[in-house]
C-alpha cells in the first residue's frame, strides 16, 4: 500500500516540476515590448468613456452562489431520484442527509437576507 502512495507522489512532483519548467520557459522567451494600447482596458473593441471599474453590489454575488449551489444540487439529486427504488437503504440516508444540507444552507441564506431583493 505504501508503494501505491509513493507512485502518487512521484507523479505529483513529476506534474509540479513540469508545470514549473513550463511557466520559467514562457517567461523567458515571450517577448517584452510593453505599451500604453496593451495596458488600456478593451471592452468589445470600442473606447472606454469613464471609469471602466464599475463596482457591483455584493448581494449580486451571493444570489449568484446561492443559485449555483441549488442547481449543482439538483443536478446531484436528479439521477438519484431515477433510481430511487433500485438503491439501498445506507443511500437514501446519506441522499437525505445531502438534502438537509442543502435546506440548512436555503434557510440560512434566508435568514441572512440573501434572498431579499431591494
Amino acid at each position: 500500500m505504501r508503494t501505491d502512495f509513493a507512485f502518487v507522489g512521484v507523479l505529483l512532483v513529476a506534474a509540479f516540476l513540469l508545470m514549473g519548467a513550463a511557466l520559467v520557459a514562457a517567461s523567458l522567451l515571450r517577448p517584452k515590448k510593453p505599451n500604453k494600447d496593451k495596458a488600456a482596458t478593451y471592452e468589445c473593441g470600442m473606447e472606454t468613456v469613464g471609469d471602466a471599474w464599475v463596482q457591483f453590489r455584493v448581494q449580486y454575488y451571493l444570489f449568484a452562489l446561492v443559485f449555483v449551489l441549488f442547481d449543482v444540487g439538483g443536478v446531484l439529486l436528479f439521477p438519484i431520484a431515477l433510481a430511487f427504488n433500485q438503491l439501498p437503504a445506507w443511500t437514501v440516508l446519506v441522499i437525505s442527509l445531502f438534502a438537509l444540507t442543502l435546506l440548512s444552507s436555503l434557510l440560512y441564506a434566508w435568514r441572512k437576507g440573501v434572498l431579499e431583493w431591494d
